[in-house]
């Protein structure tokens, strides 16, 4: 199994910035692409960035290219997520997830192709 912890989440103003952290313990040596995901209130979770475990590959969705940046440091087994120029509708709990199966980019936007995720971490943007 993979364990994965989320942190760096908090309250920002609009045109703010997080970085958020995934640190994976367990067999990491499975881990082929990490994920990131959100959930806002009464929505359901929706695909923000990914990534291969080696750090290449970056893939984002839409609503965040431009913004955001994720980046792998293997030597930390640790994911980032940088967010730059935040908005509200930005505001969601953030979930990390790691995938051992090998497929095509766009088989990483959903949430079914992941096997474990983080417990999540919350990011407010304030208008």
């Amino acid at each position: 199994q993979v364990q994965l912890v989320e942190s760096g989440g908090g309250l920002v103003q609009a045109g703010g910035s997080l970085r958020l952290s995934c640190t994976a313990s367990g067999r990491t040596f499975s881990i082929y692409v990490m994920g990131w995901f959100r959930q806002a209130p009464g929505k359901e979770r929706e695909f923000v960035a990914a990534i291969t475990w080696s750090g290449s590959n970056p893939y984002y969705a839409d609503s965040v290219k431009g913004r955001f940046t994720i980046s792998s440091d293997n030597a930390n087994n640790t994911v980032y997520l940088q967010m730059n120029s935040l908005k509200p509708e930005d505001t969601a709990v953030y979930f990390c997830a790691t995938t051992s199966l090998r497929s095509g980019t766009y088989y990483y936007t959903a949430v079914g192709a992941y096997d474990y995720w983080g417990q999540g971490t919350q990011v407010t943007v304030s208008s």
